[in-house]
């Protein structure tokens, strides 16, 4: 439990304090509380503090590892008889004769390169319920097949998508100052590109630091994770991290769309809860209060519904619930500010203010989001980047990144990034785009290769973090993420 689980993270306990009461008691993993919030604009050489904005404010939350917060969470529900089984993919959902979902299936264990069983095969199980929630995160494989069967999606803006870069680091004690959160915008980032970053620091001089790039970019020679290391080198930031020791490093995409991308949540035999459907509250950088409430929520709501004397085969109170709570006004009053940033840097800093303090989240219109892969400008339009190469002590490269994400696939198994045409990669995205999947990708997965003088992609499957950022990305949506065998992929500690 938890090895998956990638986030910034400051927590707003709101959710947890109905949900758990008594989490002090009970020794919750909320051990840093915030004093202190600083919120910088960045230029190449120089940093000016701003006014943090309000929805920023963190008094009264916490910087916490969500990895050791969901393991404690599980520790709760198994007290309770909850029955968890970490290492099994869900890789398929089941449907009846009507067109019910009725459960899911968990992945094949065994199955070679070739497709073929191996010695060691051994089927999926089926997992049947009266009602499933899918609560698969950011861009869940089977929640995608959910929004085309049932058309979830019709009539409701594109979700936006951004990558969350993160590095947990030991730093020196007489550098470390508990309780004071930074968050930056500006450089490295041009201005028409939606970013930023965080520093939180944790107990045992151990400091989270992470970089958020706003998957609507244009630039195909832009890559997320080279403009996290070169942030790292800020005359503002280095210091913090000289002489520091780097531990774990990962990265996953974030559901950024808000209240307009919130897809129809209930359909026959099952919910949509959490990131999969979209609760973060980008303004404030969370959303663990918001999809803890989203999970609330439908367990009251599913709870009455199998107390019907004939249990309705939508639990429609799902989403009438929600949008009485305070998750759904507190998304409503930030609709507009993500969305403003089509208008660079300065545009969306200005109309997120006006909308902030004049309006006070409520204007009467509401901004729109447009699809990420689409935003992809060709590369005759751009010049190159070029980025500074690795210090080796405060920026590093992909490899040495990946290797302490304790990243690990089973080597025989079917390459779980599959190309819709394997003819695309080389005709379409090389030839107008420079291959950018090979710059959006932070963990050296594709990679172009010539052979006989002709070029191809090569797919380094066992690199994969499970970020989900070639599945949103790609200009063409060629690439199609699919879940690889059991509990492959990386093994987080204290992320």
């Amino acid at each position: 439990m938890g090895a998956h689980i990638l986030s910034g993270a400051v927590i707003e306990p709101r959710a947890l304090n109905e949900l758990i009461p008594d989490w002090k008691t009970k020794e919750a993993p909320l051990h840093t509380p915030v004093q202190q919030d600083r919120f910088l604009f960045l230029t190449s050489q120089s940093s000016y503090r701003l006014p943090t904005p309000p929805q920023m404010h963190n008094h009264g939350n916490y910087v916490v590892s969500l990895g050791n917060l969901c393991r404690w969470l599980a520790q709760q529900a198994e007290a309770l008889g909850v029955e968890i089984y970490p290492g099994f993919a869900a890789a398929e959902v089941l449907y009846d004769d009507q067109g019910t979902v009725v459960g899911v299936a968990t992945g094949d264990m065994g199955v070679g390169r070739d497709g073929q069983p191996t010695t060691t095969y051994q089927p999926g199980m089926e997992l049947r319920a009266r009602y499933t929630l899918f609560a698969e995160g950011c861009r869940g494989s089977l929640t995608k097949t959910l929004f085309q069967r049932f058309g979830l999606r019709a009539g409701i803006d594109p979700q936006a998508y951004g990558i969350g870069i993160k590095e947990l680091w030991e730093i020196d004690p007489e550098k470390h100052q508990s309780g004071l959160v930074i968050h930056t915008i500006g450089w490295p980032l041009d201005r028409h590109t939606y970013g930023g970053s965080f520093l939180y620091p944790l107990e045992n001089h151990q400091v989270a630091v992470g970089f958020v790039v706003g998957l609507d970019y244009q630039n195909p020679y832009l890559s997320p994770f080279e403009e996290f290391q070169r942030f790292k080198t800020h005359p503002a930031i280095r210091p913090t991290f000289e002489g520091g020791r780097r531990i774990a490093y990962g990265a996953r995409t974030l559901s950024e769309g808000g209240l307009q991308s919130i897809p129809k949540l209930a359909f026959p035999g099952g919910l949509l809860i959490g990131d999969t459907a979209g609760f973060l509250n980008v303004s404030k950088i969370k959303g663990i209060h918001t999809t803890m409430k989203s999970g609330m929520v439908a367990a009251e709501s599913v709870f009455d519904a199998l107390g019907a004397a004939e249990p309705a085969l939508e639990v429609d109170a799902y989403p009438d619930r929600l949008k009485q709570s305070w998750l759904w006004d507190e998304l409503s009053q930030v609709r507009n500010i993500r969305p403003s940033f089509r208008w660079g840097l300065f545009g969306g800093v200005l109309y997120s203010a006006l909308d902030t303090y004049l309006l006070r989240g409520r204007a009467p219109w509401t901004l729109h989001h447009h699809e990420d892969h689409k935003a992809l400008k060709p590369a005759r339009a751009y010049t190159p980047i070029e980025y500074p190469k690795p210090d080796g002590k405060v920026s590093f490269d992909k490899l040495s990144s990946v290797f302490i994400s304790n990243t690990n696939h089973e080597e025989d198994q079917p390459c779980h990034l599959t190309l819709r045409d394997p003819n695309v990669p080389v005709t379409v995205n090389l030839a107008e785009y420079a291959g950018p999947e090979q710059r959006y990708c932070p963990a050296g997965v594709y990679e172009f290769v010539e052979e006989g003088g002709q070029s191809r992609l090569r797919i380094n499957a066992s690199n994969c973090v499970h970020c989900k950022t070639c599945d949103i990305k790609d200009p063409t949506q060629n690439i199609h993420w699919v879940v690889p065998e059991g509990g492959g992929g990386p093994n987080y500690p204290n992320m």
